[in-house]
Formats: structure tokens, C-alpha cells, sequence
């Protein structure tokens, strides 16, 4: 991380195509947003006039037949009040035709009826134009808070001390009041959430703090996240065989919706946010690695067979580094990279070392998700052994992990940065090991997880990208986040509470909007619609970019600043 200088300039950049685009954009969904709940507001309003309309009808009969049959007669006034209201019109389903069929031409869309005010479509879309506006506002304040003066940055100040007591006490706050009960199944989801909550944790501090001493350990961490990346997209290919391009294009949306935009609105690069491209490449590989030939792998030689060929591929791609070069150099606009704090030299460079620091995990991810079920049949088998034998073989489990743990650390762990870096991708299976093995070693560890650290561990890629601008500072484009977000100067550990908790309800609102919004326009199983929905997407974003450069382009012919 670079340090902190008097000198660093602030500059949002010039206002470029994308940024235009994406206000015209964010205009438009405040638009029809409005409208939207205009005429909900509208409807509600008027169900509730008819309601009322027909109790005070009701009570006027029943008021009459009182009269003429001497008190005797009941009327059922609610039970009234609650059929008239439950008869309503029905109207067509958007995308269904007059004869119940699926309508996919572009007309029937409920972007393009939106955008001609239909009523109906407006207010079946509610809720994902309302997400529309919540994200976009939330960019605005990413923008606001990293690229405007308006909000003046601080400086980064490492103190072991308070690292590890915030760390500590929120770990005893998850314990002690969030433990969650369930199955005692072999890294379940559960389990790996939390492990990603408390990892991140720890990764957002290192940030925060600068905490320079623990950057090994965060290429661990790292290394696990991308080892889940392995296990888990094997696991649910391996025992669904959904090749699906619906579900592949939801991961992908998961993965790269909400990172597009920050590129877009704050100007910066792909790579900036490597954890990225990086998760993106090798979900694809998983993919790929299941998806082809898909039909054997049902057969054991056959999945082997797919490892190997997975780690050849690695091998050729990077150890061999002109080939990694020649691939992606066409794809320089999309992993490019140059720090401005530290212009010149190779664009590649940034690409080349954060993907090859953990080329080789994700395939023992696909291994260890192979071999869970034998792994969790052995430890079903030491727990149900006699008493006496579980308890040595579980000493002996617990000496021999221990015992690798701490070569591990030794020999490998305490080189300092540059040699450490040369052997993590060799060796980084080895604490991951360890500490799954552990981790699920009795059933009463495997029952029990952290519930705090499980939310966090769900919203971690909200919590990386919204660090560099809401959390943290770079105050230019593609600039590294070497400042802190300051609203109260002065107080570092209370402007650290303040913060923390703004940027982390705005991390899970983003989690809820981008979830939201991939319902909205990515079906999982229909591929039709799938198509029509991308061209679409296409279509407009073309369209918006068009836009957004003439706006750019007349505003330099005008000399306008």
C-alpha cells in the first residue's frame, strides 16, 4: 500500500462517457420509479375509498333492516367489506399473450413498457425499480465521498493493539450471542459462510490499518476464498449437473454486476478490484472443467482425468509466461492496469501476479469437493468408534494437523514477503487443510457456527468493492484506497464506528439491490427470455454510451468545465 503524501493530488478525472451515461440512466429509474409509486399510492388509495364506499353501504342496509324488523336482523358488515374488495379485474401476466403463451418480442418486455408509462408494467416492477434507484444512489455516494472535496480524507495509522481487540471482541460478540445449531454435515454452508465472515474481517482491517505485518496471512485468506470458489462451484455442478446458461449467467452477474458500475461511474479500471476478474476467471474454469465432456462425470477416472487436465492448463497458461501474455493481451482493456501513483511499466503486470498467486487452489477445491463425501465418511467413522479408540484417534488427528500447521508456519509462513510469495502458490493448501480438518474434527464443531461472521461472510464481495470508496478513500481514478473515509476528525475510533457501520448497511443493501435486480432481468431457466433480456441490455447500453459521448463531446466543443 502506498504511503500517504502531502503532495498526492485529488482529481475526480474528466467526466467521461460511462459517467454520463450512467446519471442519464439513474435519472430515468428516479423517473419511473416516482411514477410507480405514484400509482400504487393511487390504487391504495382508491381500494381504500371503495372499501370504505361499501362498508358505509353496508351499514346503512343493515341500519334500515333494523328498523323494519325491530333489531333483529345481523349484518355481516367486515365479511361484506372484505369479498367487494377481494373481486378485483384481473389483468394479463407481462410477457403472456392474450392466449396464455410466453410473448418474447422486445414490445412485451417490462423495461420497454415501463419506458412507454404502462400502468400495469410500472407497478408489477416496483420493487425493482425502487432497487434500481437504491443502487444508483448509493454509487452517487461512492462518487460524492471519493471523488468530490466535500469530504476530506485521513490518513491510515497502524496500531496492533486496536487491530486485535476489535477483532477479538467481535469474534466473542459472534460467539457468545449469534451461534447458530444445525446438521453436523462437513464443511456445509453454513460453516464456510462464517469462515468467510471472520476472513474478511481480518482482510478489512489489514486495509484499514495498513497492517502491513499479517500480509501473508491475508494471501491465505485470499487463497481460501478462491479455494471455495473450487469447492463450491463443484459441488453444485458435480451433484445437479445444472449447465444451465441461466444459472451461468446469474453467477456471472453476482460476480460482475455491481464492479461494472463502480468502473463506470468512478472511472476506474477492472483490475482494480482484482478479486474480480480473478473469481470470475476461475468460476469459468470450474465450469468449464464440468461442462465439457459433462456426461462422464459420473465416472471417478473421468473427474481425475479433468484435474489433471485442469492443472496442465494452469501450468502452460502461467508458468510458461509468454503464454499467459500472448492470451490476454487482447484483452488489455479489460485487465490492464497502471497505478497513477506509480505510472509506467508493465499494464500486465497487476494481472499476471494476482492471478498467478492463486492459479493452483481452485483445482484443490475441486478436489477436496470430490472427495468430501469420503472425507466426511471418515470422520462420521471416528466419531461413532469406542470411546477410548475416538479419543486417540482424535489426539493423533489433532498432533498430526498441528504438527503440519507449524512447519507450515516455520518454514513457510515466516519468510518475509517477496520469498513467501514465490512458494504460496505451492504451499497454500496446507493451512487451508489444516484448518477445515479442525474445523469439523467432532460433530459438536460442526453443529455449531457463528451467526455474525456467517451474514458477513455473505455480503464479502459487497464488502471489498464498497471499501475503496466508502470505507476507504483513493480520491482519483484507478488510484489504490490509501486514505480513510473521515466524517469525524479527531476521533479515530469513533469515526471508525461510524463508518464501519454505514459502510456495512450499505454493503448488504447492495447485496439485496444486486439480488434484486438479477431476478429481475436474468431467468434462470428460461433461455429465450435470457437472450431477449441481453440484446436488450445490449441495445441500451449501446445506446447510453452514444449518448453519454456526444454529451461529453458537446460539452468540450462548448468549453464547458
Amino acid at each position: 500500500m502506498a504511503d500517504v503524501t502531502t503532495t498526492d493530488e485529488f482529481t475526480a478525472g474528466p467526466l467521461t462517457a460511462g459517467q454520463v451515461a450512467c446519471l442519464g440512466a439513474y435519472i430515468t429509474a428516479i423517473v419511473l420509479w416516482t411514477v410507480a409509486e405514484y400509482l400504487n399510492y393511487n390504487r391504495s388509495h382508491a381500494k381504500k375509498h371503495q372499501t370504505h364506499a361499501h362498508t358505509e353501504a353496508a351499514e346503512l342496509e343493515g341500519k334500515a333492516l333494523l328498523e323494519l324488523n325491530g333489531g333483529a336482523a345481523h349484518v355481516d358488515v367486515e365479511a361484506s367489506s372484505v369479498d367487494a374488495a377481494a373481486v378485483q379485474p384481473s389483468t394479463p401476466t407481462p410477457g403472456i399473450d392474450a392466449a396464455g403463451k410466453a410473448n418474447y418480442a422486445w414490445t412485451s418486455s417490462a423495461f420497454y413498457r415501463c419506458l412507454t408509462l404502462e400502468e400495469d408494467a410500472l407497478l408489477a416492477s416496483r420493487e425493482a425499480l425502487r432497487s434500481a434507484v437504491e443502487f444508483g444512489t448509493i454509487l452517487v455516494w461512492f462518487y460524492v465521498a471519493d471523488r468530490t472535496q466535500l469530504i476530506a480524507p485521513g490518513t491510515k495509522t497502524y496500531t496492533r493493539d486496536v487491530l486485535l481487540f476489535i477483532f477479538l471482541v467481535l469474534t466473542a460478540v459472534a460467539g457468545g450471542y449469534s451461534l447458530k445449531q444445525h446438521r453436523p454435515l462437513v464443511l456445509h454452508r453454513t460453516q464456510t459462510e462464517e469462515w468467510k465472515g471472520w476472513m474478511q474481517v481480518l482482510f478489512l482491517l489489514y486495509h484499514y490499518y495498513n497492517a502491513k505485518e499479517i500480509y501473508n496471512a491475508i494471501r491465505v485468506f485470499i487463497a481460501a476464498y478462491v479455494w471455495m470458489t473450487g469447492f463450491g462451484n463443484f459441488s453444485y455442478y458435480y451433484r445437479t449437473a445444472d449447465f444451465g446458461v441461466g444459472r451461468f449467467f446469474q453467477m456471472m452477474w453476482r460476480l460482475n454486476f455491481l464492479v461494472l458500475f463502480c468502473c463506470l461511474v468512478l472511472n476506474n479500471s477492472y483490475m482494480l478490484y482484482y478479486i474480480c476478474p480473478m473469481h470470475t476467471l476461475f468460476t469459468i474454469m470450474v465450469y468449464g472443467a464440468l461442462a465439457i465432456g459433462s456426461r462422464y462425470n459420473k465416472s471417478d477416472t473421468a473427474i481425475w482425468l479433468k484435474i489433471a487436465a485442469c492443472f496442465a492448463t494452469v501450468f502452460v497458461f502461467w508458468e510458461l509466461k509468454f503464454v499467459f501474455y500472448t492470451i490476454w493481451r487482447p484483452f488489455m482493456f479489460l485487465v490492464g492496469y497502471t497505478d497513477p501513483r506509480r505510472p509506467g511499466g508493465d499494464r500486465m503486470y497487476e494481472w499476471f501476479f494476482r492471478s498467478s498467486l492463486d492459479r493452483y487452489i481452485w483445482i484443490y477445491g475441486m478436489m477436496c469437493a470430490f472427495m468430501h463425501p469420503k472425507i466426511e465418511k471418515f470422520l462420521q467413522a471416528v466419531d461413532t468408534m469406542e470411546v477410548k479408540r475416538r479419543r486417540v484417534t482424535r489426539a493423533v488427528l489433532i498432533g498430526l494437523f498441528c504438527s503440519i500447521g507449524y512447519a507450515w508456519y516455520h518454514f513457510v509462513y515466516c519468510l518475509p514477503k517477496v520469498e513467501y510469495n514465490k512458494v504460496h502458490p505451492y504451499t497454500s493448501w496446507i493451512p487451508i487443510t489444516v484448518f477445515f480438518m479442525l474445523r469439523n474434527l467432532t460433530p459438536q464443531m460442526r453443529t455449531f457456527s457463528m451467526g455474525l461472521y456467517g451474514w458477513l461472510g455473505c455480503i464479502t464481495l459487497e464488502t471489498y468493492i464498497g471499501q475503496f470508496h466508502t470505507w476507504l478513500l483513493s480520491k482519483r481514478p484507478d488510484g489504490q484506497p490509501i486514505y480513510l473515509l473521515t466524517l469525524l476528525p479527531g476521533y479515530p475510533l469513533l469515526n471508525f464506528a461510524v463508518v464501519t457501520a454505514l459502510y456495512v448497511a450499505l454493503s448488504h443493501r447492495l447485496f439485496l439491490t444486486t439480488g434484486t435486480l438479477k431476478d429481475a432481468v436474468v431467468p434462470h431457466d428460461d433461455n429465450r427470455l435470457l437472450l431477449r433480456n441481453g440484446l436488450m441490455m445490449v441495445a441500451v447500453a449501446g445506446a447510453a454510451a452514444c449518448f453519454g459521448f456526444l454529451m461529453v463531446e458537446a460539452r468540450t466543443m462548448l468549453g464547458v468545465v
